[in-house]
């Protein structure tokens, strides 16, 4: 494989190689706030395979409660996550990595390139400048091109408007888009800009998106269980988490039908059924089950109220919460970043009622909050706990 600059992404091929061959210890690829992640083995996973199937890299997660859960993925999971991948978007390719491999978004870029005989170029800091995308997306050389990219980096790719970025955009045939809901205004100005988006969805428990476009991949099954969860099912579930049994078990068992493991999420889902005979019934995320605000007495979905805010065209990004209330038990409350033009009262109002006349009085935001940017995680995700410490503050 040939050199690209960058002196990381070398080796650190070759290292997961190494652990998926099972030539060495599993791996885990840490956490970096700079252009050259580091990974360490983990000899204490090794000996927790499942089906047959022995752990070769380790995944490390905080949900919202930041709890931490070690996931464990097979090079088996891993390989059949690369072929569907590769099987739903027309062959294995040429991969700009913009997310850190301790993510799996980040990971399943590695391991997909391992599978394709390329090497991605890596743009880990600096993601959503335009002149470091475009610069980074033209050293692309092989066909087809991918990457991938959580919506506020494609969002604000977008927003700068450049046109060396918006070439560079245009110049991947396929942009997966993942790492949380995608608002529809994003997939409006980026289809109206010529960009192939596909939405995924996944989490490391699937070796990453298991589900484009609400269609599952090849091999992989969806349903939902009596409250609604979502269970994903198929070769690239993980084999559970380490030194956790309890988590394990509540979350992981067997699909019967085809003998996959099978995930059981923590989002609520809805199974439409296709119209055309023969093909798969389409997924949509309605939210999280600890998403929803009990607000007196009403259930509220926090992705809902999200999704209404971000209809507005003065709203540039939005996050939705719950915040303790002595009266009501939890009130709704949300963060919006508006665009440079909106006149913020006036715009509050109109995201007020336009709450109120799609969802009902009960789900109009309490407090609503104007921030110059949401707090993110290094994923690109926003930050939860920082932004549920600001409603309950």
């Amino acid at each position: 494989m040939s050199r690209t600059g960058h002196s990381w992404i070398e080796p650190a091929l070759e290292a997961l190689d190494a652990a998926l061959r099972g030539a060495t210890p599993p791996i885990e690829f840490l956490p970096a706030d700079d252009d050259a992640p580091r990974w360490v083995h983990r000899p204490d996973a090794t000996d927790h395979g499942r089906d047959g199937e022995a752990p070769a890299v380790v995944v490390r997660t905080s949900g919202s409660t930041g709890t931490a859960k070690q996931t464990l993925l097979s090079a088996a999971a891993l390989q059949a996550s690369a072929d569907a991948t590769a099987a739903a978007l027309g062959g294995h390719g040429h991969w700009l990595l913009t997310l850190q491999p301790s993510y799996v978004a980040g990971l399943a870029v590695l391991s997909r390139s391992l599978v394709a005989g390329t090497v991605p170029v890596p743009l880990l800091t600096g993601t959503t400048d335009p002149a470091a995308f475009a610069g980074a997306a033209e050293q692309l050389t092989a066909e087809p091109r991918f990457v991938s990219l959580v919506p506020t980096q494609l969002g604000r790719l977008l927003e700068a408007g450049d046109p060396r970025t918006l070439s560079a955009l245009r110049s991947m045939d396929t942009i997966l888009l993942g790492g949380g809901a995608s608002p529809a205004p994003l997939l409006r100005r980026a289809d109206q800009a010529g960009l192939h988006v596909v939405r995924t969805y996944g989490m490391s428990e699937t070796c990453g998106g298991c589900v484009y476009d609400g269609h599952p991949l090849p091999g992989v099954t969806v349903d939902t269980d009596d409250a609604g969860r979502v269970r994903l099912a198929g070769p690239m579930v993980a084999l559970g988490y380490l030194d956790d049994p309890e988590l394990t078990t509540e979350h992981f068992d067997v699909e019967p039908l085809m003998g996959h493991r099978r995930y059981l999420t923590d989002d609520l889902g809805e199974l439409t059924p296709a119209e055309t005979p023969g093909a798969t019934p389409e997924l949509s995320i309605s939210g999280r089950a600890d998403d929803v605000i009990n607000t007196g007495g009403v259930k509220v979905s926090a992705e809902r109220v999200r999704a209404v805010l971000l209809d507005h065209p003065g709203v540039r990004d939005a996050f939705v919460g719950a915040a303790p209330d002595p009266d009501w038990g939890q009130r709704v409350c949300a963060a919006v970043v508006l665009s440079a033009v909106t006149r913020t009262d006036d715009t509050l109002g109109d995201l007020r009622e336009a709450v109120r006349e799609t969802l009902g009085p009960a789900a109009v935001p309490k407090d609503l909050h104007v921030l110059a940017a949401l707090p993110l995680l290094t994923s690109g995700k926003p930050d939860r706990r920082e932004l549920l410490q600001m409603f309950s503050g």
